[in-house]
């Protein structure tokens, strides 16, 4: 799998565009769809959310009217509409060659979730765990007690697991470990 990470929107927030076998994944189309969409190569058949943040979604509309992609979100809060809407939980999906886990990590936002793809040993985390930092919770839907949780949760995955959050540099799930309980 080929990812490619694009900055952003004023935030500078990561999109993610995973290709493979000519299809294509979209993690977090954040901001600037022609940004996005001049990166993207191959046939579009999916969008994953991690978080309904507007710098996480602020291009979700174009890329749908554009490209009419299957939409994988964990929608708690009903906040999005739309006819190919899937409604993840956290089980395992697979869209063409595309295999993924959908793990929930609430704190940051009570949406929030993983992907993860094993065969890559990749994890899309959204604002849960950045390089040397964890997301805020001082937003609405933030809840301390939830990222709690959700941090001794992720302590159970490996330590070897790439992490690509949304903001900042990839990192590796083990030195963040280190970092959270040090």
């Amino acid at each position: 799998m080929n990812i490619k990470i694009i900055n952003v929107g004023r935030l500078q927030a990561n999109c993610y565009i995973l290709e493979k076998n000519n299809k294509v994944l979209i993690i977090d189309p954040g901001d600037e769809f022609e940004k996005i969409e001049s990166e993207i190569d191959g046939e579009v058949v999916g969008v994953l959310i991690t978080h309904n943040h507007f710098d996480h979604v602020g291009a979700l509309k174009q890329i749908i009217k554009k490209y009419n992609p299957m939409l994988y979100y964990h929608n708690i809060n009903d906040e999005v509409s739309y006819d190919k809407l899937i409604d993840v939980h956290e089980e395992k999906y697979k869209t063409n060659d595309f295999e993924f886990d959908v793990i929930y990590f609430p704190g940051h936002r009570n949406d929030l979730c993983a992907f993860y793809f094993e065969e890559d040993n990749a994890m899309f985390d959204g604002d849960f765990i950045f390089e040397n930092g964890i997301g805020r919770i001082d937003l609405p839907y933030g809840d301390l007690g939830e990222l709690r949780n959700s941090i001794n949760k992720i302590m159970k995955y490996d330590d070897s697991i790439t992490l690509y959050p949304g903001h900042g540099n990839k990192t590796n799930l083990g030195i963040e470990k280190e970092w959270i309980i040090g």
